[in-house]
């Protein structure tokens, strides 16, 4: 009896991103940021100003991005999303394919609520939507980092936590 070879074609995943022979009008990689303060005061307010700027200009002037918006939630705790509009927004435009990155200042800016972070940022790497965390040098795409992502947004848990601990006691001495 003689056996038959079978033959394997391999076809290579395009990244619709990059320029190559097989995708020679690469589209742009469509980028938003999201900026939060939590509080009213000035200097938050300058943070929250600057943070804004940097973010347009910088996707502004990246040739290879597309801008997609600047979501910012100004004077709301990151302990909850769904209280936070813009950022709720920015997750629904993700979801319907407006966006492909989402560059924040730190994950804590992002969320100070560890299971909410860590079910968004799941969430969002499944859809093909990467989140940039600036001050910590992480990109959501690399799973190995979900165990950094949980050590350090309960940090910044934990971090809201005490603030608002020091707060009420503060309120407490005041009386």
């Amino acid at each position: 009896m003689q056996e038959r070879v079978k033959k394997i074609k391999v076809i290579e995943a395009i990244n619709p991103f990059v320029v190559s022979v097989d995708n020679p009008t690469a589209r742009k990689l469509r980028v938003c940021a999201y900026a939060r303060v939590s509080t009213d005061e000035e200097d938050q307010l300058n943070s929250f100003e600057n943070q804004i700027d940097a973010y347009q200009t910088l996707i502004n002037n990246n040739e290879e991005w597309q801008f997609s918006g600047m979501y910012a939630d100004k004077g709301i705790t990151g302990t909850q999303m769904k209280k936070r509009e813009q950022f709720m927004q920015m997750i629904k435009d993700a979801k319907n394919g407006k966006i492909d990155l989402i560059l924040t200042k730190s994950i804590s800016r992002f969320g100070r609520n560890t299971v909410e972070v860590l079910q968004t940022v799941r969430e969002l790497r499944e859809l093909g939507v990467d989140i940039y965390f600036e001050k910590e040098n992480l990109n959501s795409s690399d799973t190995k980092l979900d165990f950094v992502l949980t050590i350090m947004s309960s940090i910044a848990q934990e971090e809201s936590r005490s603030i608002s601990s020091n707060i009420k006691w503060s309120v407490q001495k005041r009386f």
